[in-house]
């Protein structure tokens, strides 16, 4: 029986888990919205780590048919697709039930029937919607919640209605959308694949005998294997899907890492610091990484590392939220945006605005102060990231200062105005031969250091508490 190692990282914000093999190689990703149920948020991180672990080990018994005929894994990523759809789907059901309840119990709803038809009909003009982008889109490789999925559909309707209708649907909306995200949602993985496949019938049979630009499917490989080959295939898949369904990951050993994971039910031996899961997980993927910059959700850290990914020296602030996720989260919703658009926003700009506080508490009112002024928002939003970036710097100062390589983790490394900065920044006070490190799976190192750990089951503790100062 293989065996395999679970990393999960407890998060703030959101909760990882990773899973590795007995090579190191990464099987499966889970990711998810942490909310106040810190159990559940590990549960539902390490179900999504477990299908996607599904999926890889199919994609790998069907290696020798895709490199036969790539356009196998052309349906093997719309299977995966149409799966996280129908997940999406039925946690969209509990959610209008949950609006219903919300409805029915609070006496804001003066006219109930009128706000539950209301509700009704945007659920039903948002989900093939949200259908057609997981479907015929890309939608299922973004890692977008649901909350923020649901939430930008939802608004875009609600905007739509009578300007009274606004408050108490969005009000609704907040008081039904937790307890949805703090529910487990079991699924089984065979029937939900097969329910996939039936889904992806009305795509692959319905197409037309020429595509949009009129040109003959016959020049177009992925039609000729929707038009000609989509039933056989579908039946060799089958056979394999089966299989994988069944298998068994046998879990050896786990680690627990991040925020919250003093709540995690896991040995003491089997929890460790953050600060070592990230630098761990960053030198496993750069292993000539020297400096590590992880910004999460609630903390900052500046990580050295020696040639072995163990932790050397660090500095972190961790009082506050300020400069992390947490405060990106709050500026934009202050600006009614979704956090994906802060940092292309920001790339816009044709100044930076001088920022006096990355304060959470009072970034609201500054924000707001400028904009009274005339400041662009473009433009102080540069100013926002370029003094993150500022604070991160102080911290890595501290900490050694930068020594090649520097991979930067974290959730924000996914924010590219936030990369540019500290691209900037690193090379300008360090010099500019230094390698910057920026992986994919940047969110994911915490958990995947710890995965490593778990494989390895070696103990590592942090430096002297005197390496460490609060900012």
């Amino acid at each position: 029986m293989s065996k395999y190692y679970l990393g999960i990282d407890l998060g703030s914000t959101t909760s990882k888990a990773i899973i590795i093999n007995d090579k190191d190689e990464i099987i499966g990703r889970g990711i998810t919205n942490t909310r106040a149920n810190y159990k559940v948020a590990a549960d539902i991180a390490r179900q999504e780590a477990i299908y996607d672990a599904r999926f890889s080990l199919l994609k790998k018994i069907l290696e020798k048919e895709v490199t036969a005929q790539p356009i196998y894994e052309k349906y093997l990523n719309d299977i995966e697709s149409a799966f996280q759809f129908l997940q999406f789907k039925r946690r969209l059901e509990h959610l209008h039930s949950q609006f219903n309840n919300t409805i029915e119990s609070s006496d804001i709803f003066a006219d109930k029937k009128l706000y539950l038809e209301t509700i009704r009909n945007i659920i039903s003009i948002i989900e093939p919607v949200i259908r057609d982008e997981y479907i015929y889109g890309n939608l299922g490789s973004k890692s977008q919640f649901f909350r923020d999925v649901v939430n930008e559909k939802f608004s875009i309707e609600v905007k739509k209605l009578d300007l009274a209708f606004f408050e108490p649907l969005m009000l609704a909306f907040d008081k039904s959308i937790t307890p949805v995200e703090n529910d487990m949602f079991e699924f089984n993985f065979k029937e939900l694949v097969y329910e996939a496949m039936d889904l992806l019938d009305s795509k692959y049979k319905g197409l037309a005998d020429t595509s949009a630009e009129g040109i003959s499917v016959n020049f177009d490989a992925e039609m000729n294997l929707l038009k000609g080959n989509y039933d056989h295939i579908t039946d060799t898949f089958k056979e394999h899907i089966n299989r994988v369904a069944d298998y068994e990951i046998h879990i050896s050993n786990m680690v627990g890492t991040g925020y919250g994971r003093a709540l995690l039910p896991f040995p003491e031996d089997c929890i460790k610091s953050e600060i070592l899961c990230h630098a761990f997980g960053a030198h496993a993927i750069f292993p000539k990484t020297r400096t590590v910059l992880d910004i999460g959700g609630q903390d900052t850290k500046a990580i050295q590392v020696d040639s072995h990914g163990l932790v050397t020296s660090f500095h972190m602030n961790d009082r506050c939220a300020a400069g992390c996720g947490r405060y990106l989260g709050y500026i934009a919703d202050e600006l009614n945006i979704s956090l994906n658009e802060l940092g292309s926003s920001a790339l816009k700009a044709e100044k930076e605005v001088n920022i006096c506080s990355t304060c959470t508490v009072f970034a609201g009112a500054e924000l707001r102060e400028l904009l009274n002024i005339g400041e662009e928002r473009n433009d102080i939003l540069a100013g926002l990231h370029r003094a993150i970036v500022m604070r991160a710097m102080s911290l890595i100062a501290r900490s050694g200062g930068v020594r090649n390589e520097f991979t930067f983790t974290g959730g924000v490394a996914r924010n590219n105005a936030v990369l540019k900065y500290v691209s900037e920044l690193v090379k300008e006070n360090y010099g500019d031969d230094l390698k910057i490190n920026v992986h994919t799976d940047s969110i994911f190192m915490g958990a995947l250091g710890g995965a490593m750990f778990a494989r390895r089951n070696i103990n590592a503790d942090l430096p002297s508490p005197k390496a460490k100062i609060n900012n």
